[in-house]
C-alpha cells in the first residue's frame, strides 16, 4: 500500500492506492495555519487514521510546496513561510518510524499524470500549477526531474517573457524578485484584473500564458504539458493558447500537447503516493 500527503495551505489531504493505482482510502484535515509543529503532528494522525482504516501499514509520500535544500536538507522556496528552513522530512521520520519521501507538489502533480494520467505513455511530461502560486514538475520517462539545486521546473519564478506596455509596471513577487511569471498567472492575479468573467482579462491571460509555456517548450520540447490547479479549470485555454505559443515556438511546427489532468484535483496527492516505486509505461 502506497500512502500520499499533500500539504496544501488549508487542507492537508491524503489518499492510500494499491500497486495497480486504485484508491484505498482518503481523509482530509485543516492545515493548522502557521504552525510547523502542529502541521507535522497533523500528517503523522493523518497517516495513522488512513493505515487504521486500510488496516494495514504503507509507505509515505508527501507532496510540500517547496523542495528540499541539497546543502541542508531543510525546506526551501515554500510559500507556507512557516515550513522554510525545518527538517521536515527529519522530523517525519522521526515521527513514524519509517523512511519518508518528500518531493514538490507540483512535481508529485507532474508525476502523477505521467503515470496514469493525460501523459501516459509520454516520454517528456511537463506538468503545472496554475493556483495561488505557480509551480512546474518535469517527468522523463516516468522519472521526475529534480535538478542539482532541486529547482527543476520552477518556471514561475523566471522572468515573464517578452514583457509587453499593459505587463507593466513589474509586480513584486513573495520571492524577492519582480515580474516573476507567477504574479500574472497565478489565481488571484486572475481575480483581481477581472477573472473568468471579463473576455479581456482571460484573453491577456492566455496571452501571457502562451508566451510562458512557449519558453518552456523552447528549452524542454516536452511531448506534452498538463495543467492543474485551479486556472486549469477554465475550458478556453486548450484551444486559445496553443494557437498563440506558436508565434513564440522556434520551430516550423508545434507537437506539444496541452491537456487537462485526468486525476484533476486528486493528481498531487496520487503523486506523492506513487513516490514510491511508480511503474510507468514504456514511453513512445
Amino acid at each position: 500500500m502506497r500512502i500520499g500527503i499533500d500539504l496544501g495551505g488549508t487542507k492537508i489531504e491524503g489518499i492510500a492506492i494499491d500497486d495497480g493505482g486504485h484508491e484505498i482510502v482518503r481523509r482530509r484535515v485543516p492545515t493548522p495555519q502557521g504552525d510547523y509543529a502542529g502541521t507535522v503532528e497533523a500528517i503523522v494522525s493523518l497517516v495513522g487514521t488512513i493505515e487504521s482504516s486500510a488496516g494495514e501499514r504503507g509507505t509515505v509520500g508527501v507532496g510540500i510546496p517547496g523542495a528540499l535544500s541539497r546543502v541542508t536538507g531543510l525546506v526551501k522556496n515554500a510559500n507556507s513561510t512557516c515550513l522554510i528552513g525545518k527538517p521536515l522530512q527529519r522530523d517525519l521520520e522521526a515521527a513514524l518510524s519509517r523512511a519518508v519521501r518528500l518531493a514538490n507538489d507540483a512535481n508529485c502533480f507532474a508525476l502523477s499524470e505521467a503515470t496514469d494520467g493525460a501523459g501516459r505513455g509520454a516520454c517528456v511530461v511537463f506538468g503545472v500549477i496554475l493556483g495561488t502560486g505557480v509551480g512546474g514538475g518535469i517527468v522523463v520517462d516516468g522519472r521526475v526531474i529534480e535538478g542539482p539545486n532541486a529547482i527543476a521546473g520552477e518556471w514561475g519564478h523566471n522572468p515573464l517573457p517578452l514583457p509587453r506596455a499593459d505587463d507593466l509596471p513589474f509586480p513584486p513577487c513573495y520571492c524577492g524578485r519582480s515580474g516573476c511569471i507567477e504574479t500574472y498567472l497565478c489565481g488571484p492575479a486572475l481575480e483581481r484584473a477581472g477573472g473568468a468573467a471579463s473576455d479581456a482579462a482571460l484573453a491577456r491571460y492566455e496571452d501571457r500564458l502562451a508566451r510562458a509555456l512557449a519558453g518552456v517548450i523552447n528549452v524542454l520540447d516536452p511531448d506534452i504539458i498538463v495543467l492543474g490547479g485551479g486556472v486549469s479549470n477554465i475550458d478556453r485555454l486548450y484551444t486559445s493558447v496553443p494557437g498563440l505559443w506558436r508565434a513564440h515556438v522556434f520551430s516550423d511546427h508545434v507537437a506539444t500537447r496541452l491537456e487537462r489532468p485526468v486525476h484533476g484535483d486528486s493528481s498531487g496527492v496520487r503523486g506523492a503516493a506513487w513516490l514510491w516505486g511508480a511503474p510507468p509505461d514504456r514511453c513512445t
